[in-house]
């Protein structure tokens, strides 16, 4: 038996006695390594919904994780018993069109972890044990990487898909609304994709020290200026805050010809600036979750070329789980929080 955090309805988090399944032939026993707190995870646990996605049943959350190989079935090639793991959350069925286009990340019957997207929902990790796929799993050989560090490749990987998204920003000057893991996650693959300066805007000083020390050329309260400050200081502007504020930041910002990616879920009814988007032809783009970002973002962090220590606020066993939720609900205290097994 072992222990796994779960939520019942808004606010109801329960830590609850469970058994993994059965090994199957490619199959792997996995020891929680890390676990991060995202944005969903904190919807589902303040409002038992994300959206449109709600919670219909007893939901084990998180899908930012690591792990450490406990035992492995016995087809299995790709991993080895005490290795350590970064974990794909993704499970695109590979033979929808989406996925035979490429676009995985919009696969018609995507099973992704810790979500109510689907019901029955997609349990996710955050639980002291738990069995894993082999092809889910990368084996991390470097040492000196952390399993809090290797748990991050997965809000890595939507900051390099929102830049996919936006094109070639090498030369260019790219804005990101929003100073929380997701915004400094997109100014750090910003920097790696060439961009020339990276602008990071939100309305408290916590996440802008954030951005800043994730290599944001220049931080902006946004708050505290005028509109008129804002204007024409990219060709590439990312929603990353998800707040309807920060798309208007956005479309202030960004110069004529420019392009928009929205990577934050913004609320229902939002008027759409059709005319502002059409007498200033910009390209407006939404960013999904990834697809081979995660193997990208798994590979830099491994080598170093992007660091993502700076962004782990707290590690807390999981013991402490409701501990660590309202810590990750306080933005000026925190960044990422993370679960972790045993500390």
């Amino acid at each position: 038996m072992s222990l796994a955090c779960v939520i019942h309805a808004a606010l109801d988090l329960r830590l609850q006695e469970e058994s993994a399944r059965p090994l199957g032939p490619h199959d792997v026993l996995l020891q929680l390594g890390a676990g991060g707190i995202c944005g969903s995870d904190l919807h589902y646990y303040k409002e038992g919904r994300v959206g449109a996605f709600v919670v219909r049943e007893p939901l084990v959350p998180g899908h930012e994780a690591s792990g450490v190989v406990v035992a492995v079935g016995s087809e299995v090639s790709r991993v080895r018993a005490g290795q350590k793991v970064a974990i794909n959350p993704s499970h695109p069925c590979g033979h929808c069109d989406y996925c035979r286009a490429g676009r995985g990340n919009l696969c018609r019957h995507m099973f992704f972890l810790g979500s109510a997207s689907v019901f029955p929902h997609a349990q996710g990790m955050f639980r002291e044990r738990f069995v894993m796929g082999e092809r889910q799993l990368t084996p991390i050989e470097e040492p000196g990487i952390s399993l809090g560090e290797i748990a991050c490749a997965e809000p890595l990987s939507i900051g390099l898909h929102a830049l996919h998204r936006a094109g070639t920003v090498l030369g260019e000057t790219v804005l990101v609304t929003g100073g929380g893991t997701i915004g400094c996650m997109t100014v750090l693959a910003a920097r790696l994709a060439g961009a020339a300066q990276v602008i990071c805007c939100d309305i408290a000083d916590r996440p802008l020290e954030m951005a800043r020390a994730c290599g944001a050329d220049r931080v902006i309260r946004t708050d505290q200026v005028a509109a008129a400050e804002l204007a024409d200081l990219a060709e590439v502007a990312i929603e990353a805050a998800g707040s309807a504020a920060a798309l208007g930041t956005c479309l202030a910002a960004v110069r004529r010809g420019g392009r928009i990616v929205q990577v934050g879920t913004l609320p229902p009814e939002l008027p759409f600036p059709a005319n502002n988007l059409m007498a200033r032809e910009l390209d407006y783009r939404g960013a999904f979750r990834a697809h081979l970002e995660f193997d990208w973002a798994v590979q830099a962090i491994r080598t170093r070329r992007v660091d993502v220590r700076p962004l782990i606020s707290a590690q807390l066993p999981l013991q402490r789980s409701r501990e660590a939720f309202e810590l990750a609900l306080d933005k000026s205290r925190s960044t990422k929080v993370q679960l972790v097994a045993d500390v």
